[in-house]
Formats: C-alpha cells, sequence, structure tokens
C-alpha cells in the first residue's frame, strides 16, 4: 500500500510546486524575488531600453499629463468660455476624454500584441496634434466643438498611444520593471505640471484662447515626434495573437486580479475630484488668483514626487502594501478638502494629496504587470484593467462630482462622496492583499512538505 501511494502523492506536489513558482513569478512582493532565470531573458537596460523608456516618458507626458492638466480648462470654461453650461456638463468633457483614454487600451493593447506598435504610435501621435489644433478654433459657448476636439478626438488619440508605449517597456526589462514603469509614470505628472503653468499663462494673458491652444499643440506635436523617433520594440509579436475573449475568461478565474480591478474601480471615482477641481475651489474660496493659478502645479509636483519616489519604497513594501497606504490616505484627504477654506489649507491638501495620489498611480501599472503571469498577455490585461478600473470611473466620478457641487457650489458634499468611494475602493484593496498572502503562503507551505 505505501509504494503504491508514492506516486499518488509525487504528482500533486510536483503540481503544487510548479503553480506555487508560478504564483511567485506572477506576483512578486520586491523586485529581488523574480526568478533569476527569467531576469536573464531581458537586457535590463543599454542604449535602446533607455532610448525607448524615454520616448514612453514623453509620451506619457504630452497624453496622459495633458488629459489630467483639465483642471485649468475646466476653470477657464466655467467662468470665462461656456458659461452657460453647469460645471457637470464641462466637467463631462474632461472625463470622456479620460475615459477614452483608457477604454480605447482595449483596442491598442490588442493591435499592440499583434505588432502594430508603431502604427499605433504615428496614428495617435498625429491625431492628438489635429485635434488639439482643432480645439484652437473653437469659438465660444460652442460646447459641441470643443466636446469632439477635446473631449473625443484627444481622448482617443490617447488611447491609441497609452498602453503600447506602456507595455513596450516590459520588452527590455523584467528585474527592473517596477522601477523603469514609475519613471515613465513620472512622465504624465511632470506633464501635468508644466501644462498648467503653460495654460493658464496662455489661456489668461494676451495670446488668449486660440493661439494659446495652439502653442500647447505645438509643444505636443514636437515631443511626440520625438518619442516616436525613440522607441522601439525588441520581441517579435507572438505567433498567435493573445485572445482577449479568453484573456477575459482567464482573468475571471483570477481572483486577486479581479479584486484588484474591483478595487480600482471604485477608489478612481474619488481618484480624480480634486485634479478637476482644485483651482476652482480655490478661486471659489477667495484664496488669490495667482496662487490658485499654481495649485494644480503644486498639486501635480507633488504627484510627480510621489510617483519617482514610489518605485523605490515599493522595492521595501511590496507593490500591494503600498497601494493599500496610498488609497486609504487619499480617501482620508478627500475628505479633508471640506475643510479648505484659506491659502495654509489649499497649500498642505494639494502637496498631502498630489504626493499620495502619485504614489498611487506610480504602481498602478505596475500591480498589473505584478499579477500578469504571462507577459504575453500584459496588453491584453492591461486593456481590461484599464477599462473596468479606469473608464467607467472616469465617466462616473466627476460628472457625479460636478452634478453634486451645483451651481451654488457647495463644496462639502462631493468631498465626502469622493472620499467615501475611495475609502471603499482601499478596502478592497486590502481584501486583494488578503487573498495574495492567503495563496503565497498556502503553496509555500505544500512546496515544504514535499520532497
Amino acid at each position: 500500500m505505501a509504494s503504491e501511494s508514492k506516486p499518488h502523492t509525487g504528482a500533486p506536489c510536483h503540481e503544487d510546486k510548479q503553480a506555487s513558482e508560478t504564483l511567485v513569478e506572477s506576483y512578486p512582493v520586491t523586485k529581488g524575488s523574480d526568478p533569476p532565470s527569467l531576469s536573464n531573458e531581458f537586457p535590463e537596460g543599454g542604449l535602446a531600453a533607455w532610448i525607448t523608456v524615454l520616448g514612453s516618458f514623453l509620451v506619457q507626458f504630452s497624453g496622459f499629463g495633458y488629459a489630467t492638466s483639465f483642471g485649468v480648462y475646466q476653470d477657464f470654461y466655467t467662468q470665462h468660455y461656456l458659461t452657460k453650461e453647469t460645471s457637470s456638463a464641462i466637467s463631462w468633457i474632461g472625463s470622456v476624454n479620460m475615459f477614452l483614454l483608457t477604454s480605447v487600451g482595449l483596442v491598442s493593447g490588442s493591435l499592440y500584441d499583434r505588432g502594430y506598435f508603431y502604427h499605433l504610435m504615428i496614428a495617435g501621435s498625429l491625431l492628438q496634434s489635429f485635434s488639439l489644433f482643432m480645439l484652437s478654433l473653437s469659438k465660444p459657448d460652442q460646447y459641441y466643438q470643443i466636446f469632439l476636439a477635446q473631449g473625443m478626438g484627444s481622448g482617443i488619440a490617447a488611447g491609441l498611444l497609452f498602453v503600447p508605449s506602456t507595455a513596450v517597456t516590459a520588452h527590455y526589462f523584467r528585474r527592473k520593471r517596477t522601477l523603469v514603469l514609475t519613471f515613465v509614470a513620472t512622465g504624465s505628472s511632470l506633464g501635468a505640471t508644466i501644462h498648467p503653468i503653460m495654460l493658464n499663462n496662455l489661456l489668461n494673458g494676451p495670446l488668449g484662447f486660440s493661439n494659446g491652444v495652439r502653442a500647447s499643440a505645438g509643444l505636443v506635436t514636437v515631443l511626440l515626434l520625438i518619442a516616436c523617433l525613440c522607441m522601439r520594440t525588441r520581441l517579435d509579436s507572438p505567433t498567435t495573437p493573445v485572445n482577449y475573449v479568453a484573456a477575459a475568461k482567464k482573468c475571471i478565474r483570477d481572483v486577486p486580479f479581479i479584486l484588484m480591478t474591483a478595487a480600482g474601480f471604485l477608489f478612481q471615482i474619488g481618484l480624480y475630484y480634486p485634479m478637476f477641481f482644485f483651482q476652482l475651489d480655490c478661486i471659489q474660496h477667495g484664496i488669490s488668483t495667482t496662487f490658485s493659478f499654481y495649485s494644480l502645479v503644486i498639486l501635480n509636483a507633488a504627484n510627480s514626487v510621489g510617483r519617482v519616489t514610489s518605485g523605490f519604497i515599493a522595492a521595501f513594501t511590496g507593490v500591494p502594501n503600498l497601494t493599500i497606504v496610498a488609497t486609504i490616505a487619499c480617501g482620508v484627504l478627500n475628505l479633508g478638502f471640506i475643510g479648505l477654506s484659506n491659502l495654509p489649507s489649499a497649500i498642505v491638501l494639494g502637496v498631502v494629496y498630489g504626493y499620495f495620489a502619485g504614489l498611487y498611480i506610480g504602481v498602478w501599472t505596475p500591480l498589473i504587470a505584478d499579477l500578469t503571469s504571462d507577459p504575453s498577455e500584459l496588453g491584453a490585461r492591461m486593456g481590461i484593467s484599464f477599462f473596468v478600473s479606469g473608464d467607467l470611473s472616469f465617466i462616473l466620478g466627476t460628472p457625479i462630482a460636478g452634478a453634486l457641487l451645483t451651481s451654488n457650489y457647495i463644496w462639502w458634499i462631493p468631498a465626502v462622496f469622493s472620499g467615501v468611494i475611495a475609502l471603499a475602493g482601499s478596502m478592497v484593496y486590502i481584501v486583494m492583499r488578503l487573498v495574495l498572502a492567503k495563496g503565497r503562503s498556502k503553496k509555500q507551505h505544500v512546496l515544504e512538505s514535499c520532497p
């Protein structure tokens, strides 16, 4: 009997050992936890790698960074250019832009996996440039013109660029991937720092709206041209393209991935409220116009620091743990915006919220990468996660906040809504972390019990 039982127990131990190794590979907590055999397959540096990273950085600066500078447009449209529209209606322009930025990732991620990287970069860059120049031709109180150019055109363009430009860095890095992706993510926060300075001075200066937008469009066009010249793929596209239906079915069976996506959806409904309304909030509370114009700069500069430091902190704390800390802090600080009333409170809230929001955004993409065991599915999983976590929250969050704000500017209501729903998302992230820990502990125990 004993001799018959050995073959029966040996196979499960072997399978569990393989499963455990797969789990450790799929969900590393620190950058040192990747298997050496896998990391050796990636150059982890070199001229082509870092030039590609620079190109991806510039794409984030010109795409996501420009989109998250919408707070400047929200204030300008509300007070000067779309005075007949409500705050909620105006925020729909920015929300649709952000929605398309990530939802188009379902298409661009699939095309990227099929080897259309260069086609996506060129098409997205041309469309982004065209859309911004068309925005400069929009007339006052012509809502549909601005919505089509900025909400639709620029959103689709940024969506074509976002996933491929981020995923291509995975061709060069495995061990340093989290650090590299957080550096790439700083491109959007730096863009969200530089663009508001430029736009506030151009739109409210002697150039006015049309020429000011043309100047910013020229900058974006030049940077995207440089990015297209910099980025290069290294790995061949899969012989059999990733099937999104199959990838989605696989994701449904991946409990940590599902929890991460649900948590991201809830949290990001509240995440962008300060980024869209902070400048208007400062002005309506009587804070000087000069400071109000730089309020988003302060928030986004702190955001940039958060993104840069997130990679270093995550190397010690683990990506899931840092995500939990950042989301809880952002939820509490959203509630803190109820107390914004003077210059010191605006500075403190802008700096602290910006930093923790930067930590979260910096580890969002690395968290998806950590929960993806098969590198060939990274584009598909990023597209799926961005669509569910980002898109639906973008399309709901700021329009709801704008509607709750009303034309009477009742600021505490959208602050409470954003804070509570962000904290709900952080609770789901905690559940995700517990599931990961339980699964890792179980597999480690099986490994130790195997001969």
